[in-house]
């Protein structure tokens, strides 16, 4: 993730779905994510609550697929809390790993509830050139980098 000259985050990434997962997965880093949406526009503007581990935040995104822009504030659990009923029928669940790659970090997300067996890797990057760049493992599958059926605002309401 980048600054951009106003303070907020660019976000510039790639996500592909994985067909399969590296022998050594278990040894990484990982976490248990709740998500909910709090709002969704068809502009690709929304309002996420997230809770990893036991870290939250709420999320503001704007644009889609490579390069969109963010911000996230931190929350207490007590604001997580207040917040959390209001994402009722937008939510999901998954189990992320961190996998250090070439001076970046693959994060493998495999989904749990209504999106079980769903497994996708996502990498952020620090330019538009190194995002170019990149070549995925072997275990990597096709891309879905901007396909919205994989968004995980869509994920979270189907």
């Amino acid at each position: 993730m980048s600054l951009s000259k106003n303070g907020s985050a660019r976000e510039i990434e790639r996500k592909f779905l994985i067909k399969r997962l590296p022998a050594e997965l278990k040894r990484f880093q990982s976490s248990p994510i709740a998500q909910g949406y709090l709002a969704n526009e068809t502009g690709g503007r929304h309002v996420r609550l997230r809770k990893r581990g036991k870290s939250a935040s709420l999320t503001f995104k704007v644009g889609r697929a490579t390069n969109r822009e963010e911000r996230e504030i931190k929350l207490s659990p007590r604001q997580f809390a207040a917040l959390w009923p209001a994402t009722a029928g937008r939510r999901l669940r998954k189990l992320r790993y961190y996998i250090p790659w070439k001076n970046l970090i693959i994060e493998i997300d495999i989904y749990r509830g209504s999106n079980k067996n769903l497994i996708v890797a996502e990498v952020e990057f620090p330019t538009q050139a190194a995002r170019r760049k990149f070549k995925p493992p072997g275990w990597f599958g096709p891309e879905i980098t901007g396909n919205k059926r994989y968004s995980n605002v869509r994920l979270a309401t189907e």
